[in-house]
């Protein structure tokens, strides 16, 4: 009985303990607990003061800063660029506006125009000769000082309400106004008016902080009935043109048969003139050689004539009827046996040389 009753007061007493472990732990939590349950409220409080505190400005945008109190109230000239800038909560703000580039489409077919610009109304403009036509215009421009279109027309998008959009219009009329039904169709002419058009609105906007880059006309409609007159005219002076082209292409053509025969009649006459040239060269040439072969002939025979006048010459003078005897004794030479007379009155003795010359008619002393 005494055991189990000891064991009972220990049982007990170990429970008490525990009981007072878990009382402190959970007296320690609740005082950490107490510290900490404001926490999320004062996380929620520095967002909400970073939120106001810092503005961040997109890379697209300018950002401009008012001051509601203090001794520098109004808009700041200091212009900010993309990033995060510290604004004192309700004493300043941030106010945005676009750095990129805008467009402004005036059209009556808004599926036509970016998805991403001002759509307005075609300009309905009157021609000089009387007639009412619908452009489709885009203005492209940009804001080049924001502190200026801020102050001089307002915040947010009244640059486009209060800038822009009043200014186009006029402008248009002005311009393209002062051509005809069918100056509209003269592409040169037409962008000379847009030129013009875009520096009637750079004068009016450039003071006001608005550049406008480009004014492009994209398509323009007159009413049915004088879009089908002006497009029936438009058919019938292509095709007086056309035969005014086709008429002066023939008269060229003409033109060019005409050059083209005369130049092959000069080239044949100037052909005949080389060919009567080189012709008569070939016949002085031959004249000329045949003039030198002449005279080279007669002194040829001249030559010939002469040698023989100078060959009888020397055969005729003293010292000739030697060189016969001379000769008949070169042909007593080749004669071994020779059977002559030598008696009577032509009769031959080789010894009587006398005799010999005699019998062969040679002049003795250059005489006969």
């Amino acid at each position: 009985m005494n055991n189990d009753n000891d064991s009972n007061v220990i049982d007990m007493e170990e429970l008490m303990r525990k009981k007072a472990q878990i009382q402190a732990s959970f007296g320690r939590f609740n005082q950490i607990f107490g510290k900490l349950k404001f926490l999320p409220f004062l996380l929620i409080l520095v967002l909400l003061v970073f939120k106001m505190a810092y503005i961040y400005v997109e890379p697209n945008e300018y950002g401009i800063k008012i001051s509601r109190m203090g001794f520098n109230r109004g808009v700041q000239e200091k212009v900010y660029g993309p990033g995060l800038h510290f604004v004192i909560p309700v004493m300043q703000e941030m106010e945005t506006m676009p750095r990129d580039i805008q467009v402004l489409e005036l059209t009556n077919y808004p599926r036509t125009a970016s998805r991403t610009a001002r759509i307005e109304r075609a300009a309905h403009i009157q021609t000089s000769d009387g007639f009412f036509v619908d452009v489709d215009v885009s203005i492209i421009y940009k804001l080049i000082d924001p502190y200026m279109v801020f102050t001089t027309i307002g915040p947010g998008r009244l640059f486009e309400d209060n800038g822009i959009i009043p200014k186009t219009e006029p402008a248009l009329k002005a311009t393209l106004g002062e051509l005809t039904t069918e100056e509209f169709y003269n592409s040169p002419m037409r962008v000379a008016k847009t030129e013009r058009a875009k520096e009637l609105l750079n004068a009016e906007l450039k003071s006001k902080g608005i550049i406008v880059e480009q004014v492009l006309v994209r398509y323009f409609r007159y009413s049915d009935e004088i879009q089908k007159n002006i497009e029936e005219k438009k058919l019938k002076d292509q095709l007086v043109f056309k035969n005014q082209a086709e008429g002066r292409a023939a008269k060229e053509e003409a033109t060019l048969k005409k050059i083209i025969q005369e130049g092959m009649v000069t080239v044949a006459v100037e052909m005949e003139g080389g060919q009567a040239y080189v012709t008569k060269r070939i016949a002085e040439k031959d004249r000329y050689v045949r003039t030198k072969n002449a005279e080279a002939d007669l002194l040829v025979k001249l030559a010939e004539a002469n040698k023989v006048k100078w060959r009888n010459a020397a055969l005729q003078g003293a010292g000739s009827d030697r060189m016969v005897g001379l000769k008949m004794a070169d042909v007593y030479k080749g004669l071994e046996v020779i059977v002559l007379p030598s008696d009577g009155k032509n009769g031959v003795n080789p010894l009587n040389l006398d005799r010999t010359l005699q019998m062969f008619d040679v002049r003795q002393g250059g005489t006969k």
